[in-house]
């Protein structure tokens, strides 16, 4: 049918917007479950011109909300550019205490007293967190081991042991809103970054601890939450169309037939047919 062509004719990067909860797979998951039911297309038994490649070009963890950018068609192969582009974060951070996940779903490893941190004091320490710096990844990551991810292998109770510090580049970092113990920043930074990685850094470097309470990605690449992320309720092949040929002026080129590369090999950019 009309709808099914239209469907399998879509090609390029556009961004929704992952609710907080379900995993980046099992949102993109969603989406395509939604697509094809909407073009009638049966998902058993499909012939190999009826597949629909889908990809997004960055995991966002289960608690955190925002532009989760997606390719479809052949945009699956500029997914690369996206995992190595800028991103901006809004996350609200926790002193006093410290998980095993570094955010809110984590167990409570430790607690300390933070009385004596100030909102100078917190201004301070972002300073040393700006720009090129070294960052050890969360143990509970997507990162692989033997090519089981960190997060899967930590559930089962196997013993990990934490990556090597790696580079990473923060090319923004302000304070917004500090009451105590709850502190807001704004962060833009490049690939291979973790949010909850620098809030716990941080809160070590306040003779205390921290953690994620929230977190939202505001910006991927030049994919904005307010202007360019599709609400679950506009997940259809039409609203999808409109997004493709609106976002398609904010790329610098087409689509790539050369394997892209991330800065750091342990990131990919998770496509499903």
């Amino acid at each position: 049918g009309r709808a099914a062509d239209k469907l399998f004719s879509l090609s390029g990067l556009f961004a929704v917007r992952k609710p907080k909860g379900p995993t980046s797979a099992a949102v993109l998951n969603l989406l395509k479950e939604r697509l094809l039911a909407e073009a009638g297309v049966q998902t058993n038994g499909n012939k190999r011109n009826q597949v629909l490649k889908i990809g997004h070009g960055g995991t966002l963890d289960s608690a955190a909300t925002g532009v989760l950018v997606v390719g479809i068609g052949k945009g699956t192969k500029m997914l690369g550019t996206m995992l190595a582009g800028s991103k901006k974060y809004t996350a609200v951070g926790m002193l006093g205490k410290a998980t095993d996940t570094l955010d809110a779903t984590g167990k409570v490893t430790e607690e300390k007293p933070y009385d004596q941190v100030t909102k100078g004091d917190l201004e301070n320490v972002l300073q040393k967190f700006t720009g090129d710096i070294m960052q050890v990844p969360p143990l509970y990551s997507a990162l692989k081991k033997d090519g089981e991810r960190l997060s899967t292998l930590m559930k089962r109770g196997e013993a990990v042991e934490a990556k090597p510090a790696r580079p990473v580049r923060v090319y923004s970092l302000s304070l917004q809103q500090f009451q105590p113990p709850l502190f807001t920043l704004d962060v833009e930074c490049g690939g291979g970054f973790y949010v909850r990685s620098l809030v716990n850094d941080i809160g070590k470097e306040l003779c205390t601890c921290a953690t994620v309470q929230e977190l939202t990605r505001t910006k991927q690449g030049p994919f904005t939450l307010e202007e360019h992320a599709l609400h679950e309720d506009k997940w259809t092949i039409d609203e999808i169309a409109r997004s493709l040929e609106h976002c398609t002026a904010l790329l610098p080129g087409g689509p790539s037939r050369k394997k892209l590369k991330t800065e750091h090999p342990g990131e990919t950019a998770v496509v499903c047919e």
